[in-house]
């Protein structure tokens, strides 16, 4: 789902077609579209356009422990992000997080326009942040609980994005279907 500025939702799919995806906004009537492309641009504009620049951080509460370095070092990477470089991985698993850093974490980074869940290998969740480049990208066992919890900063994460492999075999089997109905 991806919130756009006028309050409407946007839904996006992927197809069984890597890199092809169906956009419907609204709902009725909805207008819908298909988009080719490693992730439809609507979800980097929402990301970019409705988020903040600026990370404040305020005095954590009681009972954190090491939030303010992890939001520290947050800033500092979104502050001079720039389009094509890598992106920087918290691995907040790996971390000594207690549950009141986490949640002054969340509360501090905000919800952000964009909350994908992908289903390749295993349930994932994307989500963009309130912070402009700064991603909540979560990994989920059969029993839907946490295996990787992490922030990124940078562009949409690659965990998201169509590959450049599978775009090779879906534009192979999407002649095929061509060839098969239209010759």
């Amino acid at each position: 789902m991806v919130a756009l500025p006028d309050g409407s939702l946007a839904q996006i799919r992927e197809s069984v077609h890597a890199g092809i995806w169906r956009v419907r906004i609204g709902t009725e009537p909805a207008h819908e579209y298909v988009e080719v492309g490693a992730i439809p641009q609507i979800v980097r504009r929402a990301a970019t356009d409705l988020t903040s620049t600026e990370l404040l951080i305020d005095t954590p509460p009681d009972g954190a422990m090491n939030v303010q370095p992890v939001l520290a070092e947050i800033r500092e990477r979104a502050s001079v992000w720039q389009f094509c470089m890598n992106a920087h991985v918290i691995n907040l698993t790996l971390l000594p997080m207690s549950v009141v850093d986490l949640t002054f974490l969340q509360q501090s980074l905000g919800n952000g326009p964009v909350q994908l869940m992908l289903r390749g290998y295993g349930a994932c969740r994307v989500q963009a942040t309130g912070t402009r480049n700064v991603w909540s990208v979560q990994f989920f066992n059969s029993t839907d609980n946490i295996i990787l919890d992490t922030v990124e900063v940078g562009g949409v994460p690659i965990v998201a994005l169509a590959a450049d492999e599978d775009f090779q075999d879906s534009a192979g089997r999407v002649q095929e279907i061509l060839e098969a109905y239209f010759t």
